[in-house]
């Protein structure tokens, strides 16, 4: 046991409940909102413990449902710190399940908490994580991407709700049905108890998520006349404290019903006194709800009819957001094998696609099992054999300054200067500061005399901390205005780019990761076998590339 607790997490907490009666609801699952305050109390308790001081809970990542959990079966909760930044923290939560008589096991859900560390009387400064494990390691990196995600959420969300056109398709809905939004309706209040508490008196998040969960039950179940299943929670964020003494009014409504699901919008606003003439608007949070049939299966749910105004708004705000919902969880939750080589390219799911470009890209160099296979002009070839992908990864030390080694290979516009792999580079759209969509046009392989032409999203970042890499991030993706042409062969690239370590004054680490797609595998294995050196040959191009042009402070590069 002693040698188990030494190699564990400092931060790792643990909690095993068993579900009794008292915990479930009246289809003798375990309420989702009992495991919502298990689940925050568990990851509170990690917080703490890094922080060394109480802990508020102000967000919480999209929650996927996968199993439900009955009476008798134990609820094992498994928290711990993958990140932190100046003050929050990024917690991460893995919940199972476990049947004592069959000992099987499930998952139920991931979740991901922030939690902002809070004394009175001082300002926090939170101490670093020391990744150690290779899993550990690749949340530590990618926590900082998920984070910059969460920042520009709510922007996100405004944005693409103002430009999304939401096509109704009546065949999906049971139209002899119609119940109208405002019958579904709920509202609740509640005060804030000791109980309720942490010893600074701040309400617990969980105990305010488990008060939302059971509003928006009682609003789906007078749509659907049903007991229904939450599925899912959207990410939301704690807008404002809560403590001891406060009256909570929850508001909970069915915003929209689709064929199988229905999405149930909630409001949680506190007061102090029955005087005071504003209330504070705690969180608002929308969840996904299903009706399952004796065998598991989602029900057909009736047509929602919203109310003119406010209520139309919402509907269609629901529409959005499912197809939202949807972007988000295809493309951030899979792994990275299970996306497709190319993605859609469209509003709805740019901020996510450059969130995975980057994330797989730092989950490539987070591996541990690179194995170092030859070494020319002190530029190093490593390879990684694993499942079905092929990776190599070169390496090299260049006398150049880090951000200027970023701000020159950054622009792909400038890749055919020193790769002759790109013929030519155009931009085709600046989508923000750090990402930018490119068409490139490449020789063929292997003596195939059809070029090639991708459609290259290049997603770049500057470093979080000291000792982090600047990253170049690359992957494919489609684009209506570029389909695929006779005069070319589509190519795909799932996972590449550049990562540029500071080492000293005018000294980089230039790293560039590569995992092979089927169409380059042939081409890789030669030069891993040592039958070319086109790979060393390139490399160095690139380290003259960045010498010829290191005073090189064009603004088109400072602008990018």
């Amino acid at each position: 046991m002693a040698n188990s607790e030494g190699d564990r997490n400092p931060t790792e907490v643990q909690m095993s409940q068993l579900v009794l009666p008292c915990h479930t609801n009246l289809r003798g699952e375990l309420s989702i909102g009992q495991l919502l305050k298990w689940i925050d109390t568990t990851a509170y308790l990690s917080a703490e413990r890094h922080a060394g001081c109480p802990c508020v809970t102000a967000s919480m990542d999209d929650i996927y449902f996968e199993h439900t959990i009955s009476v008798g079966q134990v609820v094992n909760i498994k928290a711990k710190v993958n990140r932190a930044f100046n003050s929050s923290m990024e917690v991460g939560i893995q919940v199972t399940s476990e049947d004592l008589c069959s000992e099987k096991q499930w998952t139920v859900c991931k979740a991901l908490a922030t939690f902002v560390a809070h004394q009175q009387l001082s300002k926090v400064k939170l101490k670093q994580i020391n990744p150690r494990t290779e899993e550990e390691k690749t949340e530590h990196s990618v926590a900082a991407e998920r984070r910059r995600m969460r920042l520009l959420y709510a922007d996100t969300i405004k944005d693409l709700l103002a430009n999304c056109t939401i096509k109704e398709d009546p065949e999906s809905k049971d139209c002899s049905r119609m119940v109208p939004a405002e019958k579904t309706r709920v509202e609740s209040v509640e005060l804030v108890l000791p109980p309720h508490a942490n010893h600074q008196g701040n309400t617990f998040g969980g105990q305010i998520m488990a008060w939302m969960e059971n509003v928006a039950t009682i609003a789906a179940s007078r749509l659907c006349r049903a007991h229904p299943t939450l599925k899912a929670i959207e990410m939301f964020h704690f807008r404002g404290p809560s403590q001891v003494g406060d009256r909570l009014v929850l508001k909970a409504i069915v915003n929209n019903a689709f064929k199988h699901s229905m999405e149930v919008g909630v409001c949680v606003e506190a007061y102090r006194q029955e005087a005071e003439p504003h209330w504070r608007h705690i969180n608002s949070a929308f969840m996904t709800f299903v009706v399952l049939d004796a065998d598991d299966q989602p029900q057909k749910l009736p047509w929602i009819q919203p109310q003119p105004g406010e209520g139309e708004r919402r509907y269609r705000e629901a529409s959005a957001r499912k197809k939202i919902r949807l972007d988000r969880k295809y493309i951030v939750s899979c792994k990275q094998a299970e996306v497709p080589l190319s993605v859609p390219w469209d509003p709805s799911n740019q901020v996510y696609l450059s969130y995975n470009n980057v994330s797989s890209l730092k989950m490539l160099v987070a591996k541990s099992n690179w194995v170092l296979s030859s070494e020319i002009s002190q530029v190093r070839l490593y390879t990684l054999e694993e499942d079905k992908f092929l990776s190599f990864h070169l390496e090299m030390v260049v006398h150049v300054d880090a951000a200027q080694a970023f701000l020159l290979l950054s622009d792909l516009r400038r890749r055919p200067e020193w790769d002759r792999h790109y013929r030519s580079v155009d931009l085709v759209q600046q989508v923000d500061e750090d990402d930018a969509i490119y068409h490139v046009i490449s020789p063929g392989l292997g003596g195939n005399a059809k070029p090639q032409d991708f459609v290259i999203l290049a997603s770049r970042r500057k470093p979080c901390d000291n000792g982090e890499p600047y990253i170049i991030a690359l992957r494919s993706v489609t684009l209506p205005t570029h389909p695929e042409v006779p005069e070319y062969r589509r190519g795909e690239t799932l996972c590449s780019g550049f990562c540029l370590w500071h080492e000293g004054d005018q000294v980089t680490k230039v790293s560039y990761y590569n995992q092979a797609t089927p169409g380059l595998l042939n081409y890789v294995t030669t030069n891993v076998s040592g039958l070319s050196s086109e790979f060393y040959s390139t490399f160095k191009a690139c380290e003259h590339f960045l010498l010829d042009n290191r005073n090189d402070l064009a603004p088109s590069l400072q602008t990018l």
